[in-house]
């Protein structure tokens, strides 16, 4: 039987570039390019990188938030990525997604009672005094209480904004919640309360997340698997203990450098890179880290390494290891 909720195969996202008196299409920003990953049933799957790589949009892109321009999307072995849209609403209930930010994601002209029964509205789902009975039980899920029911968003702070947003993702009972970086608008005495609620629902609900975050302190403690990512590929793909023990990505080493270490004595050797991200809309050729690359070789400005197995749980794209 087949464990993985979810498939993603050769996924790629690409925007135009339009130019010129005539607006012809002149290239394309390669925000997504050629990626491929499962996600187990009741896993945090993590996806990490620096600002620009593309996390979000593959978050998006499953979900067909933001339309795939290739590749396919596997949802209990069902192909979603081009399937109908009349067709794909009836699994919409199931694929739910929780946004960065919470004060933009809300409606500020709605109360809580109307955010969180805008779901059940629009699926059909129960009279009205069945939806507020739903409303006021995910309130409770979320540690909001009743009094709060008739607030709006403004009335709330940014942790309980976020915790309107997270009921209202867990409305339809999903099975799959794309989490894009819900912690990072918060302060951080509220981001391991989120992080707390986010788990105790898994445990609840049964839930499966796709984590996307920069954060990869957040990311040890959240995530199962973690696939990090540089100019919309992935780099490097495994478990979260083997990630932090063995990096072996020279991408990976450089950000796992970056990350303070606890102990105020102990100091780590950090890993500096020179130059900037490259565009997206030019990407190198070969191996997209070439440029800012310690270990880069010629084969690497020729050839784009292929993600590879370097043992049972562990892949890696870099010629160093093939």
């Amino acid at each position: 039987m087949n464990s993985n909720l979810l498939e993603v195969q050769g996924l790629k996202t690409y925007f135009p570039i339009h130019s010129g008196l005539l607006r012809r299409e002149s290239g394309s920003v390669k925000a997504v390019d050629d990626i491929s990953f499962y996600v187990k049933k009741g896993e945090s799957f993590g996806l990490v990188g620096e600002s620009g790589c593309g996390k979000s949009t593959t978050g998006r892109s499953i979900l067909r938030l933001i339309e795939p321009t290739e590749g396919k999307v596997l949802f209990e072995g069902k192909e979603i990525s081009s399937m109908p849209k009349e067709q794909l609403r009836g699994i919409r209930k199931d694929m739910q997604i929780i946004f960065q930010d919470p004060f933009a994601s809300l409606n500020p002209r709605h109360t809580v009672r109307k955010i969180l029964e805008e779901p059940f509205i629009v699926h059909g789902i129960g009279n009205s005094k069945d939806r507020l009975d739903q409303v006021l039980q995910l309130m409770e899920h979320v540690g909001l209480n009743r009094s709060q029911l008739d607030r709006y968003p403004h009335q709330f702070s940014g942790g309980q904004r976020q915790r309107i947003a997270i009921a209202r993702a867990l409305a339809l009972n999903p099975k799959l919640i794309v989490a894009d970086e819900p912690v990072s608008a918060l302060d951080v005495s509220i981001q391991s309360q989120i992080l707390n609620l986010l788990k105790q629902l898994q445990r609840d609900f049964q839930l499966t997340y796709i984590f996307i975050a920069h954060d990869l302190s957040v990311v040890k403690h959240f995530c199962d698997r973690v696939a990090v990512m540089y100019l919309g590929r992935i780099v490097e793909l495994t478990d979260k203990h083997e990630l932090y023990r063995n990096p072996q990505h020279p991408y990976t080493q450089a950000l796992l450098s970056a990350v303070p270490a606890p102990d105020p004595f102990v100091k780590n050797e950090r890993i500096i890179l020179e130059g900037d991200v490259p565009s997206p809309a030019n990407a190198p050729q070969g191996c997209a880290f070439h440029t800012r690359c310690p270990a880069a070789m010629e084969r690497c400005i020729l050839e784009r390494p292929k993600l590879l197995s370097t043992n049972e749980h562990h892949h890696v794209a870099c010629h160093l290891y093939s």
